[in-house]
């Protein structure tokens, strides 16, 4: 089977590439296994230095690596350019930080001494989305390293140049022979991975099927496994809210990476008081976005990545105005090449529509009208979802309860819902389990080891 790059921009293959044979995956699994056994006694300091050459790299490469990405699934350069550097961020934030993250913790018992070491667990299985095609990988291969372990990546299948990118990267910074390696494998083959016991754990992020995949297999065969999958991510706007700004973060929130993210905002509920001023200034953001190419500097929204994702968002954005929703803007896909759908907007959507129900994976707005707090609150919460959420109020009252009482991985107040390497990441519910970045993502792959010193 050939593993193909496809312009989305524009539908022209740009590469393909020949999936690994048994033989290529096993030398893989086989210097993987091999590498786990060094790199865990190879000294944290050289660890951590591996990570700041990386970082190096990443920056001294940006413009090479965003073109690469916005070529293979359409994101502006200008949000290419700035994953780049992110990557580069998290490298540097644990090579400075992973030394007192991964330190022995002292107990006081009624031994001599005791403590908790924290030691890696050996190869790790990263099934990783085209989305954020650099990041995703960097922000779990990143602690992980770090940590001792070492990373076998299956990228998205649309996204192989990336995906052999990263591998590149690694081994340029100086990675010893086996310590991240990239599988081009297709998704079939990800389970019998998963059950092979040179594998130590896994990690996917992507949609609920192949989480529930993987979370499967990896159950199997008794491996640990953290998940980061869809969300419907709340946005709140109420009546003390700065409308220009809630209004203009929105607009971001919503058509981030074209729309195309797992914490983009995609329900938006706005309080009646507010509703009708606030709906005013968010369509009319909405409608001044640039849409076209996605090396056009000028290009504020590009393509979606590929024509199965556009077509099923039509889907959901017809069934519901079929159920009643209303069109505020967009909804119709433009003609000619490229899978570009534009900024849309709908009003008076009924709670039982796809708009309402359903992961929209693109440039589409769903508003509702809510009448109080309880009411805000409990309809945020009326998803099978628990990513994100986002809030704009400069009440403090009302900041402590949404705080505590939206069902989500984070709240983020008077701004969108983003990853940031100090903070932990993840979701609960059909949103996954288990935390990326911060201590807690590194510790997700390690052993707490107790030692008892009599």
């Amino acid at each position: 089977m050939a593993i193909a790059s496809v312009n989305p921009a524009t539908g022209e293959t740009l590469a393909t590439y020949p999936a690994h044979r048994d033989a290529e995956v096993e030398a893989r699994l086989a210097a993987a296994a091999a590498a786990a056994g060094r790199w865990r006694r190879t000294p944290l300091a050289e660890r951590t230095a591996l990570l700041g050459r990386a970082a190096a790299l990443l920056e001294q490469e940006r413009e090479a690596l965003a073109r690469t990405a916005t070529l293979e699934m359409g994101k502006t350069l200008a949000a290419a350019r700035a994953e780049v550097e992110k990557c580069a961020w998290v490298c540097r934030h644990y090579a400075a930080e992973a030394a007192a993250m991964l330190a022995p913790e002292e107990i006081a018992t009624d031994a001599r001494r005791s403590l908790v070491r924290f030691d890696p667990l050996g190869a790790v299985l990263a099934v990783m989305p085209w989305n954020f095609p650099y990041w995703q990988v960097f922000r779990f291969a990143a602690p992980a390293l770090a940590a001792g372990n070492v990373g076998l990546l299956k990228h998205a299948s649309n996204v192989p140049q990336c995906a052999l990118a990263i591998e590149e990267i690694w081994r340029r910074a100086g990675a010893p022979a086996g310590v991240f390696q990239t599988l081009l494998v297709e998704g079939g083959r990800v389970a019998p991975l998963l059950a092979d016991p040179r594998i130590a754990a896994a990690t996917l992020t992507g949609s609920e099927p192949a989480g529930a995949a993987v979370a499967r297999a990896a159950g199997e065969s008794l491996k640990k496994v953290v998940l980061e999958l869809g969300g419907s991510d709340p946005f709140l706007v109420l009546p003390s809210a700065d409308l220009d700004r809630a209004a203009a973060t929105a607009v971001t929130a919503r058509v981030l990476n074209n729309g195309q993210s797992c914490i983009a905002a995609k329900r938006f509920l706005v309080h009646r008081d507010v509703y009708e001023p606030f709906a005013e200034r968010f369509v009319a953001r909405m409608a001044a976005l640039r849409m076209g190419d996605p090396l056009d500097p000028a290009t504020e929204l590009g393509p979606l990545a590929t024509p199965a994702i556009r077509a099923e968002l039509h889907d959901q954005v017809e069934r519901s105005v079929a159920a009643g929703a209303r069109l505020l803007l967009g909804g119709r896909p433009p003609a000619g090449p490229g899978n570009f759908y534009p900024p849309t907007v709908l009003a008076d959507v009924p709670l039982d529509a796809p708009a309402a129900r359903e992961e929209l994976f693109g440039p589409v707005a769903p508003l509702f009208r809510v009448g109080s707090l309880d009411e805000a609150i409990a309809l945020a919460n009326a998803t099978d979802f628990g990513l994100g959420a986002a809030a704009f109020t400069a009440d403090p009252a009302e900041q402590e309860r949404l705080a505590a009482e939206l069902d989500t991985g984070s709240v983020f107040l008077n701004g969108l819902v983003k990853s940031d390497p100090r903070l932990p990441f993840g979701g609960i519910k059909r949103s996954g389990f288990g935390r990326e970045l911060a201590a807690f993502g590194l510790r997700e792959f390690v052993n707490a080891k107790t030692v008892w010193i009599g």
